[in-house]
């Protein structure tokens, strides 16, 4: 193909409505318009107005384009993404994800891209693209375990209707999985499974969705690398016949930036502290704790002894506050040895700082790639989708340890907390899992080998869009 304009790619991004999703779309959408590419993000109004700022040289290359959420009973106002709402109302905003179609379908026939590169939930999007002979890839922000977890394209497109699946199905390992594996869900996880497989007021399954938006699709991009259990990405080739590209881990830079002296008030209190004694604690923007949660934990904290600086934000509910609390005299014993920060906080900066030494996690992804990029062990307490499976996986390379729960429930113990916090922040018996940790930031922050997965990707994309033209 000839160099120049004509090789240059228009690429619409359209990322799942939650946060976790939207900004790794957006730090790809970067890493692409870096090679001179042209990107429309496309997203809902708010959600595009609380996008961190675009650098100035991707002014020309990235268009920002905002896209209304229409109306569903059940989704309060103003709520255009995951943070905004309860886990129960989720199903709300896919429905009012599919109200997007027209839009996204008029602006696709303007502006005739060469690629749409879209998350798990538009199941309704192939038709569209294969009219207009744009090319479909679909970016998965999790990693490739999960998805060959639900096995084949087909059998994600026709379910489960019969026996209706229960708790039990999912609590094994799937039969597909040709290797050995701790991947499997508890008890208490395996609830919201049954529930994913199953026809929602939506219109269909979550599963459906991601099995739809695979099927025929010209490539599957999953943020996953060779060097770290990359026998999950042979196997999903072989499941979903389709090409399987690694884009890596997409490990992120840390930026220079202090957010209103945040960051200075948060070093200056980290400085105060020794080489790897400090336990990071966050639970994310997804997750929502209750209140003997939140109890259990504090306490578990307390009673390691270990330093602990504990990120909690609390979750904004359609423009309202999630009231948390504290138990009583909580942060006036941990004085000194503890903090808990109750807004933003620069994590990547946190887990870059000497004195910290592991990382309390809900076990998110993204999550796991920045702990790990600085070697950190850790210590794992998943609650929602994919990071039960997390856990599984990452306890069984023994760089981290699950927090023992309730399996019927999925309670803990500020016990179960203080014993895991120590083991593996202080104790002789966590210095195996310290070690491996670290040995892992090797793959995890390898800028060199991640930067050269995403120029394989661009040139993926480059080799096989279709060429509206008839090529």
């Amino acid at each position: 193909m000839a160099n120049g304009v004509e090789n240059k790619l228009h690429i619409v991004m359209f990322p799942w409505l939650a946060f976790g999703h939207i900004i790794p779309y957006l730090e790809l959408s970067k890493l692409i318009a870096q090679k001179g590419h042209k990107i429309s993000f496309i997203s809902t109004p708010r959600n595009i107005d609380r996008l961190p700022k675009l650098p100035l040289e991707y002014s020309t290359s990235i268009t920002l384009v905002k896209i209304p959420l229409s109306h569903v009973d059940g989704l309060p106002e103003n709520a255009e993404a995951t943070m905004d709402i309860h886990t129960k109302d989720i199903v709300y905003l896919k429905k009012a994800l599919d109200g997007m179609e027209l839009e996204l379908t008029i602006f696709l026939e303007k502006t005739s891209p060469d690629w749409v590169i879209h998350d798990f939930a538009p199941y309704w999007l192939a038709p569209i693209t294969t009219r207009l002979r744009i090319s479909r890839g679909s970016f998965r922000v999790i990693n490739a375990w999960f998805l060959a977890f639900w096995g084949s394209t087909d059998m994600m497109l026709t379910g489960s209707s019969n026996p209706p699946p229960t708790p039990e199905d999912f609590m094994v390992t799937p039969k597909w999985i040709p290797f050995e594996t701790k991947a499997a869900f508890r008890h208490h996880e395996a609830k919201w499974v049954v529930d994913a497989v199953q026809k929602n007021m939506s219109g269909v399954s979550d599963i459906y969705r991601s099995g739809a938006t695979i099927k025929d699709v010209d490539v599957v991009i999953i943020r996953q690398c060779c060097e770290f259990e990359g026998q999950w990405l042979k196997l999903l080739e072989d499941l979903h016949h389709r090409p399987i590209v690694p884009m890596g881990l997409m490990p992120p830079s840390l930026d220079n930036s202090d957010n209103n002296g945040t960051w200075t008030c948060i070093k200056e209190w980290l400085d105060g502290h020794s080489k790897g004694s400090v336990v990071y604690v966050a639970l994310g923007t997804e997750v929502t704790i209750g209140q003997s949660e939140i109890n259990e934990l504090a306490y578990g904290l307390e009673l390691s002894g270990v330093p602990f600086f504990w990120a909690l934000r609390k979750r904004s509910n359609s423009g309202h506050m999630d009231y948390v609390e504290l138990p009583d005299g909580f942060e006036e014993r941990i004085h000194g040895r503890g903090i808990v920060w109750k807004s933003w906080v620069p994590q990547l900066k946190i887990l870059s700082h000497v004195s910290v030494g592991g990382f309390l996690t809900h076990c998110g992804w993204s999550s796991i790639i920045e702990g790990l990029m600085f070697g950190h062990p850790l210590i794992m307490l998943p609650f929602l989708v994919d990071q039960g499976l997390n856990a599984r996986i990452l306890e069984d390379k023994e760089i981290g340890i699950e927090i023992p729960r309730n399996e019927e429930d999925g309670s803990y113990t500020r016990d179960s907390v203080s014993s895991s916090v120590k083991l593996v922040m202080v104790e002789k018996d966590g210095r195996k899992i310290r070690e491996k940790a670290k040995e892992i930031s090797s793959i995890f922050g390898n800028r060199r080998l991640h930067d050269k997965y995403i120029e394989d990707l661009i040139q993926f994309l480059e080799d096989h869009r279709k060429m509206a033209n008839g090529a």
